[in-house]
């Protein structure tokens, strides 16, 4: 089934065409992005169940955005008439005085009108609040079930159907998305020893991810229980085998963050100096696309109203470029990616990432564990933090399972931090396997704010990584 257009939307069109025209005949540019969204997460646990509309992405409003060679401007509000539209005029042109910095120039805005919608197969809204609360339910008790070590099983469950309007003097665009997330986080205690499993799912659609808590929870319960016999790690660099969740928190934050080419204008990424020059293991080819995978990532344009691309970033190991949004590209003389997006209509649009991946090689699983003398498997990460002016990362797996001429042992070690230097892990990459695998369960900030929806993910991969 395709997501539904917004009726609010389609009713304010005319009036919004209408406002557009009005402020193209003062300003050399000028676009609407109108936005109606709608958000909720569903969580059960010892605490009780919460029912949560989202504060960043429960939304209905607009966004104005001017570019002159007087200056540059932007105007949010959230009620659009016939009648506010001399205020709203009134209120661009006293944004545009107030401007003061350079002018980069006038954003492309060639011919464009599409109307397109996402697929998904059950609607939330449809399926209910008690529907969804009883799966999550379900699948707790069963969880707590399972052993008596269990000491909590939080089951969660959270979805986005949006609608966006983009009109500008030549560009009349439409989108109807959905994404949605389900989770399971089993506990386990023994002693004062407690530890946490976790599994993830996400899509680009809708309830139908619930399906796949059944064989989330097994997953989560047993990293809970084998957790609880871990040991801390001894310091050093290691043979690894990272399985596709470890691969994508690699790609995001190793790689993803560093080009991002608003850094590049503001001279923060080293990448900027790499084009064309290799920055990877010849097995690594790298992409950052709304548009040629399905995940919680995917639209079909960006809040700047340019159509979503495929951008390969990393080419059988160099570097052939980057993602940016319109305005980093009027400063870097390049054309947008499609990569401009906003946290919600209030917020300001910036280079994001999207859908970021490796793509697949040709070694079985088997096969990679097998060619490690003394390394390990490494599962389950949990956060990470990039240097992209240096291209320093840190990141957090919360297992390795370890690995001894070609065998896993059982033993486990925890927490884990990987630390390095970009283009060397990269480059002792020796073997990927066939297929890769995204997941988008989380939201990616710029800093410390801006959140938006990415995924991330690959191949399992075969590294020499510094593990502490």
């Amino acid at each position: 089934m395709q997501v539904k257009k917004s009726e609010y939307l389609e009713k304010i069109r005319p009036t919004a065409k209408k406002l557009v025209k009005l402020l193209c005949e003062k300003y050399e540019y000028c676009s609407l992005l109108g936005s109606d969204s709608e958000s909720v997460t569903y969580r059960v646990s010892s605490t009780g169940i919460s029912i949560v509309p989202s504060d960043v992405h429960n939304k209905r409003g607009f966004v104005i955005r001017i570019f002159d060679k007087s200056g540059q401007a932007e105007y949010s509000f959230n009620m659009l008439s016939e009648e506010l539209i001399p205020d709203i005029v009134k209120n661009v042109e006293r944004a545009v005085g107030l401007y003061e910095g350079e002018n980069v120039g006038i954003p492309e805005d060639k011919p464009l009108a599409f109307d397109k919608s996402a697929q998904y197969e059950i609607d939330p809204k449809e399926l209910g609040e008690e529907k969804i609360i009883e799966k999550l339910i379900g699948i707790r008790k069963a969880g707590l079930a399972k052993n008596e070590k269990l000491v909590d099983c939080v089951c969660g469950f959270g979805y986005r159907k949006y609608s966006d309007i983009f009109i500008s003097r030549n560009r009349d665009l439409t989108q109807n998305i959905m994404w949605a997330n389900a989770m399971v986080s089993a506990v386990a205690k023994d002693g004062e020893n407690i530890r946490q499993g976790y599994k993830g799912f996400s899509v680009s659609g809708g309830a139908e991810v619930l399906n796949k808590l059944d064989e989330g929870l097994n997953l989560a319960v047993d990293a809970a229980l084998e957790l609880l016999t871990a040991e801390p790690i001894t310091p050093g660099t290691y043979e690894c085998v990272c399985e596709p969740e470890v691969t994508g928190m690699i790609v995001h934050e190793a790689f993803g963050h560093g080009v991002e080419m608003d850094m590049f204008a503001k001279d923060r990424a080293l990448a900027k100096n790499y084009i064309g020059k290799q920055v990877a293991s010849p097995l690594v080819t790298m992409h950052d696309s709304p548009s040629a995978v399905s995940q919680t990532a995917t639209y079909f344009f960006d809040d700047e109203g340019e159509e979503a691309h495929d951008t390969l970033v990393i080419d059988k190991g160099i570097l052939k470029g980057g993602f940016c949004d319109a305005k980093s590209a009027l400063w870097l003389d390049c054309r947008s990616t499609g990569n401009g997006r906003r946290e919600n209509y209030e917020r300001k649009a910036y280079t994001r990432m999207t859908n970021t991946y490796f793509l697949g090689g040709k070694d079985k699983v088997e096969d990679m564990i097998a060619s490690v003398k003394y390394g390990f498997l490494l599962s389950n990460p949990s956060s990470g933090m990039e240097d992209p002016k240096n291209w320093g990362i840190q990141m957090m797996v919360s297992m390795a399972k370890e690995i001894k001429d070609g065998k896993l042992t059982g033993k486990v070690f925890s927490p884990i931090v990987m630390t390095g230097y970009v283009p060397d892990l990269l480059k002792s990459i020796t073997m990927m396997s066939e297929n890769s695998e995204l997941c988008g369960t989380g939201m990616c900030g710029k800093g410390y704010k801006e959140w938006v929806k990415v995924s991330d993910g690959g191949p399992y991969i075969k590294a020499k990584i510094s593990l502490g």
